[in-house]
Parts: C-alpha cells; structure tokens; sequence
C-alpha cells in the first residue's frame, strides 16, 4: 500500500511541476494526433484543462474537453479506492461490455469533436 501512495505522490508532483512550469515557459507537448493529422483526439485539450482546474475556473476545464472533464471524478475516485483499501480496486470488477462501452463513447467522441456541427467539442477558449 505505502508503495501505490509513493507512486500516486510522485506522479502528483511531476504532473503539477509539468503544468506549472509548461505555463510559466510556454512549453507543453503538442497532441502528435493533431500534429501528424490535424484532427482532434478525445483527449485533446486535457493539459489545458488540468491546468484550468488547478486555477479553479472550472468552465474553462470542461471547454477544453468536456467529456474528460466530466470522467475525471470517476477516475479519481477509482485511483484512491485502489490506493486506499487492500482488495481488489473497482476499476478491476467492472464488467468487460461496460468498459467496451466506455471505449467505444471516447472514440465516438473523437470523431465527433471533428465534425463542424459539433464543433462546441473541440478545445475551445472561453472568453
């Protein structure tokens, strides 16, 4: 258990120091999908939208990509589940259609963020 902790603090730290310093140096690395094909991935616009939630505007983070936005309490929930109790984490128990699913929506989101009537899914800046 003292072994998940360390490694959840060390992944912590090394993503608040990525997003801290790639604002304070403008240095990020580019998505390679929206770089080789132009086209947005389903998880395109997360650093943006980290770093959104790390300055807590909130509506900001779920415009730069709303359905990440939306699984991160999930995610979160599941990592210190999994870090918290001794059994088997949740995200082991959930049944294979379930994650088929959960699969099968980001790709439909990816695809669907490129086409211009639901362009209101790309990262998008609010001003």
């Amino acid at each position: 258990m003292k072994k998940k902790i360390t490694i959840t603090i060390i992944f912590l730290i090394l993503l608040i120091s990525y997003l801290y310093l790639g604002n304070k140096l403008n240095v990020y690395i580019n998505c390679p999908i929206k770089e080789i094909t132009g086209l947005y991935c389903p998880g395109c616009g997360i650093t943006r939208m980290l770093q959104a939630i790390l300055q807590l505007n909130f509506y900001q983070a779920f415009r730069y990509n709303p359905l990440l936005f939306i699984s991160l309490p999930f995610f979160i929930f599941f990592t210190i589940e999994g870090i918290i109790t001794k059994k088997d984490p949740l995200y082991n128990k959930i049944p294979n259609k379930i994650l088929i699913t959960i699969i099968i929506i980001f790709i439909i989101y990816g695809m669907l963020r490129n086409l211009p009537l639901f362009d209101f899914l790309a990262p998008t800046i609010v001003r």
